[in-house]
């Protein structure tokens, strides 16, 4: 079966990739891509119309999986189109308030959605080895840094936070400390959490556990965004089929 991929942002770096990567692919197609101005352009030879249309195209053109990587608030509409369609949804926008994952949540209710702030397997595997090695070092001192691009708008990322949980969960923390200014020393218990944003950097996540005069560093760094485009294409290949529900893309990884 050819899996039918509907793109949002189409005319985005990442909505730019996800076209490409399913050009790659035999196991599926780009039916439809939607940008808010098109203004006549096309990406990989696929025409982009209107995201004004797409309530529209996602009936018309029957695609199995939409993939989004836009904004919150236009994920949520997309996600609620996509779930009154019977179309299953992927995103990995991030930055979604509680009423934003309580809307995928709905969604989820009659569709197949598959929401991960990275598609990077490797970033899979650093959230999986992560909380073990914070066990093993208990009372260890925790920063988190992360960097990316100038444009990136949340912070820390959705990546940063997936890790925090991982963290949280994993040792006895008394809470987070966003940058430090002026007199602020070390309190125990804190995870020193800071974020970079500067020229085009792809995206970079680094842990450092410190004590006991030694160090060890966790670090996923990637090089290029097409990683995270061709994960997004997979979960899409992985979600078409699939019952109603709210997935991750440690599930597609796990399969």
């Amino acid at each position: 079966m050819t899996v039918r991929i509907g793109v949002t942002g189409a005319t985005g770096r990442m909505g730019r990739e996800v076209i490409d990567a399913v050009g790659d692919r035999e196991d599926c197609e780009v039916v439809f891509a939607v940008t808010r101005d098109p203004d006549g352009r096309s990406v990989g030879g696929i025409e982009v119309e209107p995201d004004g249309e797409f309530d529209s195209l996602v009936v018309e053109r029957e695609p199995t999986v939409v993939v989004d990587f836009t904004a919150p608030g236009s994920a949520v509409d997309y996600a609620r189109s996509c779930a009154g369609a019977g179309v299953a949804f992927v995103t990995g926008t991030t930055g979604f308030d509680d009423e934003g994952f309580e809307a995928l949540a709905d969604a989820a209710e009659d569709v197949p959605v598959l929401r991960a702030p990275n598609f990077a397997r490797g970033v899979e595997a650093l959230v999986n080895v992560v909380g073990e090695a914070i066990g093993n070092l208990p009372g260890y001192d925790v920063e988190l840094v992360e960097t990316h691009h100038n444009d990136k708008v949340d912070a820390p990322s959705g990546t940063a936070k997936r890790l925090l949980s991982e963290i949280e969960a994993s040792g006895d923390f008394a809470g987070r400390t966003h940058g430090r200014e002026g007199d602020q020393p070390r309190e125990a218990g804190e995870i020193g959490v800071h974020a970079l944003r500067a020229g085009d950097v792809t995206g970079e996540h680094e842990i450092i556990i410190a004590n006991n005069h030694e160090e060890v560093r966790l670090t996923h760094r990637a090089e290029d965004r097409g990683v995270f485009a061709a994960g997004a294409v997979d979960a899409a290949v992985w979600l078409a089929g699939r019952d109603a529900g709210l997935y991750e893309f440690g599930d597609v990884v796990a399969d």
